[in-house]
């Protein structure tokens, strides 16, 4: 802060000895003292000293919001560290509940875990078939062990196996609705693995030394044609919630209805919800929290209606909205667009797997738990990140304005004059940082 008397002094210009050491073009004050020339007349000095105090006096407001800044931002990391220590506490207790829980559940699951495994395997060996795609890059590198790299930290899987079903027709039948070029595609959780995958030079031009290209020109499999990248993060999910104590976390739709307020004879269920999801990709896959289900899966499929029979789907009519299957080939795409003709069998299908065998509550609430702290980890180094940044630059415009306010006082006759100025002024904003802060919210 300014001593006592230094407005009063300064006020006073002509008791100067030299008003020119008053004066500097850094200063930026108007009049003729701003083209250059002094104005030594009394008024004059006067009002070019006016405009050097009120220069002065902004500069010394602009320091000491900048440290309450600093210091603001430097309580949200203080906060945001401390939380992720208690975070990173409770996952290691959580860790250890879920291995005792899982060692009294694997008996159970043995032979369901080998089956499953076995038609995941097929799968990847459908894929790995198709040479000249990026899906069968992927897959080979994977069998090849290859070290993880910025892309494919980022690749979720690739869409054939990311999901399972309970019957070999019905994985055939999604199959053939979806298409080969989309069971192929690959999912990425953000944007940035989307463009990892692919690379240009300046014209434009696809660099095929880079990304995925230049993986597959690597392992001896150059791919050929275009390829589906889906991005988690910029998908719509599905808002209407899920059905309660559903462990798959099945969406909660309503049901199909016909004008007597009955049910479609020969309706199955919604093709989105007769997908088995692992449930590690059940809740917090993407930034927003959101599963597989809810995003991936639902944007694939929708409202897609799964009937009987193709006479009973035709007789549901009215009540399709976005298309049906039927278990015998019977096939819409949407509303007014049918599918006619015999069936093509699409090369790539969903692995098959048994019911699932029901866990213990307590295990399906402890994973669920364990997978919501991981999500909120994540999100906290994120905010971390961002105050980081943010107390970073407060810090360096800080400095800067010091810098500039300095110099000021070092221009003035007065500063030289009364060198414990120097020390007070400079001490002006750091006294503002010890003002109690803004609660992080």
């Amino acid at each position: 802060m300014f001593p006592y008397n230094y407005h009063n002094n300064i006020s006073n210009a002509t008791q100067f000895p030299n008003p020119k050491s008053l004066f500097t073009s850094e200063i930026g004050v108007s009049g003729s003292s701003a083209r250059g020339e002094l104005n030594l007349t009394p008024l004059g000095a006067l009002h070019d000293a006016e405009n050097m105090l009120a220069h002065s006096k902004k500069l010394e407001e602009n320091l000491q919001k900048l440290g309450l800044k600093i210091k603001h931002y430097e309580d949200n990391c203080a906060f945001l560290n401390d939380q992720m220590d208690k975070l990173d506490q409770l996952i290691f207790q959580l860790q250890g509940s879920l291995g005792k829980l899982h060692t009294s559940v694997t008996s159970q699951v043995d032979n369901h875990t080998y089956d499953s495994k076995q038609s995941e395997q097929n799968t990847v060996e459908q894929i790995l078939r198709q040479e000249k795609t990026a899906a069968g890059v992927l897959c080979k590198l994977k069998s090849l062990h290859a070290s993880p790299n910025l892309m494919t930290s980022d690749v979720l899987g690739i869409v054939a196996t990311l999901g399972k079903v309970h019957d070999d027709n019905l994985s055939r039948l999604l199959a053939e609705y979806l298409g080969k070029e989309t069971m192929l595609g690959i999912v990425c959780k953000t944007y940035d693995g989307v463009k990892a995958l692919e690379k240009y030079d300046s014209d434009g031009k696809i660099d095929r030394t880079l990304g995925i290209h230049g993986l597959g020109c690597s392992i001896a499999r150059p791919i050929n044609g275009r390829f589906l990248a889906i991005c988690l993060d910029q998908l719509r999910p599905y808002h209407g919630g899920t059905i309660a104590g559903d462990p798959q976390k099945k969406l909660d739709l309503v049901m199909p209805r016909l004008q007597t307020g009955e049910c479609p004879s020969g309706f199955i269920g919604f093709a989105v919800n007769m997908i088995a999801i692992e449930s590690k990709n059940l809740s917090c896959v993407t930034a927003s929290g959101h599963g597989l289900r809810e995003t991936l899966f639902y944007c694939l499929f929708s409202r897609l209606q799964v009937y009987r029979t193709s006479n009973e789907m035709r007789c549901a009519l009215p009540c399709i909205s976005e298309g049906a299957i039927s278990l015998d080939g019977g096939l819409i795409k949407s509303n007014g667009i049918f599918v006619l003709g015999a069936r093509e069998e699409v090369d790539v299908g969903f692995p098959l797997t048994s019911e699932f065998v029901d866990e213990p509550t307590e295990v399906v609430e402890a994973e669920e738990k364990f997978r919501l702290m991981f999500w909120e980890k994540e999100r906290l180094i994120e905010d971390l990140q961002r105050e980081q940044v943010l107390l970073q630059n407060a810090k360096l415009t800080f400095k800067q304005k010091k810098r500039e306010f300095n110099r000021l006082l070092a221009d003035s006759s007065l500063y030289r004059s009364n060198p414990a100025m120097s020390g007070d002024m400079e001490n002006g904003a750091g006294r503002a940082r010890s003002t109690t802060p803004q609660v992080y919210s």
